[in-house]
Order: C-alpha cells, then structure tokens, then sequence
C-alpha cells in the first residue's frame, strides 16, 4: 500500500490548509500539503521534500505520526504528522492556501482523509 504523508502546520490558533489544482485526485477540495513516500524514503524525508517542491519552506521538526486514515478512492495510507516550517509558504503546487483556526476546518470542501482528520482535531462527530 502506497503511503502518503500530510503536514499539520500550525501558527498560533491556525492550521495551514491548500486547495488541490483542478483535474487531479480529489481537484479543488482542501488537504493538508503533503505528497506520497517514495520507495526508501522515510516518512520524515518524504515530508521534508514534499513541503520544499509544494510550499518553498524548509521543514525544521517533524513529529510522530499523530492520525492515520486510508483513502477510500485511491487505497493511499495518508499519515497526518506535526511539523514545524520555517519560511511563508507559496503555492507552487496548489492553488491556493490558507491558515484556518480549529473551528473553521470543517467549513472547507476538505478531501476526505483530511475531512476525517479535522473532524479528529475538532472532536466532532465523524
């Protein structure tokens, strides 16, 4: 099964959110930047590069996987994993980001691993 890993980026009470491009997997909802594992690579390495090539910012702590969910459209096991950036980010592969407080997550068309993810964070029922 093909790993996934998603950043949980937080500043103060915001959590940074990025809409996929269109015509793509779950095109125009939101997600938690991340990207796939490739073969060798650590969940750690592969969110460090992940967040380089998509937001241009260096991640400078990466957690213990903290939520785990398996996408029910591509079969992809996506890790959700606290880190730590340094840099603004930009959109180089999305289009769009945004930083949303805890409450508001749920407000977004999120992808559904990353529906399941927020709904964890808030304490809402699935």
């Amino acid at each position: 099964m093909q790993t996934v890993v998603a950043a949980v980026i937080q500043r103060g009470d915001r959590f940074l959110i990025c809409r996929r491009p269109e015509g793509k997997n779950h095109g125009g909802l939101w997600e938690f930047p991340g990207g796939k594992v490739d073969a060798g690579e650590s969940l750690e390495f592969a969110l460090k590069r992940e967040l380089h090539e998509e937001l241009a910012v260096e991640a400078t702590h990466v957690g213990a996987t903290v939520f785990s969910v398996r996408d029910q459209k591509s079969g992809f096991e996506i890790c959700f994993i606290p880190t730590s950036v340094t840099g603004e980010p930009m959109a180089l592969e999305h289009s769009e980001l945004t930083w949303s407080t805890t409450p508001q997550l749920l407000s977004y068309p999120l992808a559904p691993s990353d529906r399941a993810f927020a709904t964890f964070l808030t304490g809402a029922e699935a």
